[in-house]
């Protein structure tokens, strides 16, 4: 039987204080009537939980002899992180406990000082603010989940459950891991790390390339070379491109490529357009060049992305007479089920 405690603190976020409670306490292993027994310890036995208060049935001493221990997140990372919580943390680190935090629970961590020197992760939103406040810790905002050997972190939310899943396989192998993951309707791995979920702004820029950039946001789909460009802005081209890094602070080519990336994202998240036609439309030319950088830039493949959060749909019918259906619905079913009718957004 192996050990966990989940620590509960004021402001903790339920849903990643479940997430560890959840997964463990489903996994079944050959050999072993019950692999993990989970107790949830609370700074108090009372815990203000945001919309609501739970009740933590042990207290901080029940950490003792845990072999995982796990922080959650915490709805505001700047908080003041108690002492006592800190202290628990380190005395489980220093007698070989594993130590893993979900999403923000890595502020919590990181203030035990464990994570000094190491690769670490959070949500993306929250990983500028942890590396500024711990530069020591080596933040990649990109992954889903570090494995640092004893110490582990982890991304927001849904990453809780891949770091959990990772740490099944850890201790019970790749079988136990599949039925859990099963038994939380998930895939064992996904595709690609948080990168595809992070919301990249446009960089700001100074108020007389605006109009220039509404313009090439207007003409994506296009192939733009630098003369047309500065002809628009009604400057040569090496002023231009002076201007342009010093005011928006990327090249125009780089400022393009992120554009066309994230227009790509848009049309993969709410059309049904075939992966070809979201590169002509986003101004790659063609699949193979999109599939090139959205790797790089997303970290994941465009089908895949759309598989996590797109549409999941395409479009079927005529123009006048159309509705979006699953990916490879049936063509018959159309006609045997009025739903589809009912149900379908028409473009």
């Amino acid at each position: 039987m192996h050990s966990v405690a989940v620590i509960a603190y004021n402001g903790v976020l339920p849903f990643d204080l479940a997430t560890p409670c959840e997964v463990f306490n489903r996994v079944t292993a050959p050999g072993h009537p019950e692999p993990y027994t989970v107790r949830v310890c609370g700074k108090a036995r009372t815990v203000k939980a945001g919309a609501f208060d739970l009740r933590a049935p042990y207290g901080l001493a029940d950490v003792a002899g845990a072999q995982t221990v796990v922080l959650p997140g915490i709805a505001d990372p700047t908080m003041p992180i108690p002492h006592d919580v800190l202290s628990v943390v380190r005395d489980a680190a220093g007698r070989g406990a594993r130590i893993a935090s979900i999403c923000t629970g890595a502020f919590v961590l990181a203030a035990t000082g464990l994570l000094d020197g190491l690769r670490a992760t959070t949500h993306w939103a929250a990983a500028e603010m942890l590396a500024t406040r711990y530069p020591a810790i080596a933040v990649d905002p990109n992954v889903l989940f570090v494995d640092n050997g004893q110490v582990l972190t982890s991304a927001g939310a849904a990453a809780g459950l891949d770091l959990c899943l990772h740490m099944v396989r850890r201790d019970y192998g790749p079988a136990a891991a599949a039925q859990a993951a099963r038994l939380a309707v998930m895939p064992l791995e996904r595709d690609g790390g948080q990168a595809q979920f992070i919301v990249h702004q446009p960089p700001a820029s100074d108020a007389s390339l605006q109009p220039l950039l509404h313009w090439l946001s207007q003409n994506l789909h296009r192939a733009l070379d630098m003369e047309e460009v500065a002809g628009q802005a009604a400057m040569a081209p090496r002023t231009l491109s002076r201007h342009f890094r010093q005011q928006v602070g990327t090249t125009l080519l780089q400022w393009l490529l992120a554009a066309r990336v994230r227009r790509a994202q848009l049309l993969l998240e709410t059309t049904g357009l075939s992966v070809e036609q979201v590169a002509v439309r986003a101004g790659f030319g063609s699949a193979t060049m999109l599939r090139d950088r959205f790797a790089k830039s997303v970290g994941t493949t465009p089908t895949a992305y759309r598989r996590a959060l797109g549409t999941g749909s395409e479009l079927v019918g005529d123009r006048r007479n159309s509705v979006w259906l699953p990916v490879g619905t049936p063509r018959q079913e159309i006609h045997r089920s009025p739903s589809y009718a009912l149900d379908g957004h028409c473009p």
